[in-house]
């Protein structure tokens, strides 16, 4: 038996499964079962079981779990959060409404704008000013604040989030206010906006800063569930929450700031991409995540995601930026939207089929799933194409009913244009895969990335159905398909490293002005509170220091990230940063502006372990492909006839056989489709890799 340090435990919690992966000593094994929204640790705890089952293993053998959720984005969307206030400066308070007086969709006369977290009748104001300098103009009224606590308790609020004028500078008024808060409302979730994200910009901070209020109790109290119920498992390891910019944090730090789990599980996702692209040795990088509820795509360059600070959740309009609420937080960078296989199709208002962003997740779940949904899925799709075998279905758990969907698909999409039910799966794989091109196609074009020549890497229980099509329409021609593909955002949370990043305002230019003394002291302050929260989860491993400032010519709304020596911050250092911005400026904009003064508004420190960094694959070998176990009957919708579909175990092939599509190649937690313009063979990390032939 080995002991406990080398057994580990992930979780991912989707909108319709929930992914277990059970890590002894470097061995993986997988569970999926359906999520549980009504109380999602239950799900996840049976996955568990399940997966320690299998190993005959029991909850006191773990170390450590690692877990990632969607809990707090779709809180956020279904609007199933505490009732929330916000408090900010007086003559502020309508900062929700007004945000950035900009429009999303300039010249749309009936535009829709994302419905404040707090309404108007749930924000408030108290007399207090603080300047851009962080000095006291007027200080706070205290009889105000108590009389607030009052009023709060009165109507009937659980959560507040107090947001003054320019706190990121002077946080004195936000911290007393949340003193007194605190003690007249000993049951209220309390935010402050400076701890939250203590940066420039009144509206993002306001927003962050509501959000987190929206969801800390759901948060807190789901969390605090699931560690109550693991220590009633005997389970006496260490339990790590997965944040958004993809690092990992204590249980307690994610009850405080739950803002910063809402893309965990996407994260997880893309760290797993990056670990198989540095192992693949590919520079440019695609990864394809579709679950049953969302797909995701990002770029990964050289073994990096791409990040950004700001996130948007909730979007009124698709694939616009500006139409949802901005959230303030470290994030890896990605475009997703609702096209997952549970996605329900439809006919829209012109009688054209339409799938998502609607999904039957995994309450009521497709109809193939024969558990009281009937509305036609893209799950439902892949049944009656012939891609999906209804027998041993997610790890076996399940078995699927084809004869509902086929009716699903008739009775919604079909009949009424005259189509059999394959036909009507058919358009629907198709709209679908139209649908994640489209919007891969426009975060590569804002992104500056050109899609053709990189590399596709899919994963998630779906994306190994579909990558060979949205590679076909993006022209992307290598596709890489790794093992454990249909949990690798869970597979991705074993690899994630113990991080913590940390940011904070303070305008300074780069010239004679620049104030290095200040600017060190903050640094200083930064990276022992970013230590103080990653050193205990490290247990003694290394850790590394990132020092970044974001900068702009002066004038300029935006700013690029250039990275700052941790020591030293002298005139020489200084012009070597100046260097450095306008080389990066110039990459991104084509031309720097000589002589024009330079601004740097906010500054972070991120402070973490050293990511893992898998060896190199080794070579494919010259293996042969094996015989079929068997032979399907797939439905082609080009030539609206069935075709003999060969269907491969993934177990059983060899490094260097290769297969001619159209094939499928099955695992217990996936199906890969190679379609006809494929062919695919294993390689030496154990990858499915399809690429294009040279003929089509």
């Amino acid at each position: 038996m080995l002991t406990a340090p080398h057994i580990r435990l992930a979780a991912d919690i989707g909108g319709t499964f929930t992914d277990v992966v059970l890590d002894v000593d470097g061995t993986r094994s997988s569970r999926k079962v359906l999520t549980t929204p009504a109380a999602p640790e239950d799900g996840m705890l049976y996955g568990m079981e399940l997966a320690l089952q299998d190993a005959g293993l029991m909850f006191s053998d773990v170390a450590t779990i690692v877990h990632g959720t969607t809990l707090a984005t779709n809180a956020i969307i279904e609007r199933r959060g505490a009732v929330t206030a916000l408090v900010g400066t007086e003559g502020f308070r309508d900062i929700l409404d007004i945000g950035t007086e900009s429009r999303f969709s300039q010249y749309d006369l009936m535009i829709v704008k994302p419905s404040p977290l707090a309404p108007r009748e749930r924000r408030y104001s108290l007399p207090e000013r603080i300047d851009a300098t962080g000095k006291v103009q007027l200080p706070l009224d205290e009889a105000a604040v108590h009389a607030l606590a009052q009023k709060l308790a009165d109507d009937g609020i659980e959560a507040v989030a107090i947001c003054f004028l320019h706190a990121y500078r002077n946080p004195e008024h936000e911290i007393r206010a949340g003193e007194i808060l605190r003690a007249a409302l000993p049951g209220v979730s309390i935010t402050l906006s400076h701890e939250v994200c203590p940066e420039v910009r009144e509206y993002e901070r306001a927003s962050t800063a509501v959000a987190n209020a929206y969801v800390q109790p759901l948060m807190s109290g789901y969390l605090g569930r699931m560690a109550d119920q693991l220590r009633s498992r005997q389970f006496r390891g260490a339990t790590y929450l997965v944040t958004s910019g993809g690092g990992l944090t204590s249980l307690e730090t994610a009850q405080q700031y739950p803002v910063r789990l809402v893309e965990s599980g996407p994260a997880g996702g893309a760290i797993f991409a990056a670990q198989v692209a540095m192992q693949a040795e590919a520079g440019n990088v695609v990864s394809f995540d579709m679950g049953g509820t969302t797909a995701k795509i990002c770029l990964i360059e050289n073994g990096e995601p791409a990040t950004s600070r700001v996130f948007e959740v909730d979007r009124t309009a698709r694939f616009m930026k500006g139409s949802g609420l901005p959230l303030r937080i470290p994030v890896i960078e990605m475009v997703e939207i609702g096209a997952g296989g549970g996605s329900i199709a439809h006919l829209d208002s012109m009688g054209q089929i339409a799938v998502g962003p609607e999904s039957a997740s995994s309450v009521p779940g497709p109809a193939a799933y024969d558990r009281g949904g009937d509305r036609p899925t893209v799950t439902d799709s892949d049944v009656v194409l012939g891609l999906i075998s209804p027998e041993g279905f997610a790890n076996g758990t399940m078995t699927l009913r084809p004869d509902l969907s086929r009716a699903a698909l008739s009775r919604d999409v079909g009949d009424a244009l005259g189509l059999t039910p394959e036909h009507a799966a058919h358009a629907i794989y198709e709209m679908v895969c139209e649908n994640m091109a489209s919007a891969a196609r426009m975060h590569a074009a804002e992104c500056g990335v050109a899609l053709d020549g990189a590399t596709m890497i899919a994963f998630g229980g779906a994306a190994p159905l579909h990558a060979a099509r949205l590679a076909e329409k993006t022209q992307v021609t290598r596709i890489l398909i790794p093992a454990n593909a249909g949990v690798g955002s869970a597979v991705g949370f074993l690899t994630a490293p113990v991080a913590y990043e940390i940011t904070r305002s303070r305008p300074m230019r780069l010239d004679e002005t620049f104030d290095a003394p200040a600017l060190t002291e903050m640094f200083s302050e930064m990276r022992a509170q970013a230590r103080a929260l990653v050193e205990p989860g490290a247990q003694g491993a290394p850790l590394f220091e990132r020092l970044v400032g974001y900068m702009r010519y002066q004038g300029q709304g935006h700013e690029i990230a250039v990275e700052m020596p941790a020591e030293g911050l002298d005139a020489e250092v200084l012009r070597a940063v100046r260097a450095a911005f306008e080389t990066e400026y110039e990459r991104q904009f084509a031309r720097a502006l000589p002589n024009a003064g330079i601004e740097a508004i906010t500054w972070s420190v991120l402070v973490s372990t050293y990511p893992k960094r898998p060896a190199p694959a080794g070579p494919a070998g010259t293996g042969a492909a094996p015989a079929p176990v068997e032979t399907r009957k797939f439905y082609d919708g080009r030539s609206k006839s069935f075709v003999d579909l060969p269907a491969y175990d993934r177990t059983a092939l060899s490094a260097g056989g290769t297969i001619s599509g159209p094939a499928v190649i099955t695992e217990i937690e996936t199906t890969t489709f190679v379609s006809s313009a494929f062919t695919a063979h294993v390689d030496g990390a154990g990858c499915i890799v399809l690429e294009k032939k040279k003929e089509v």
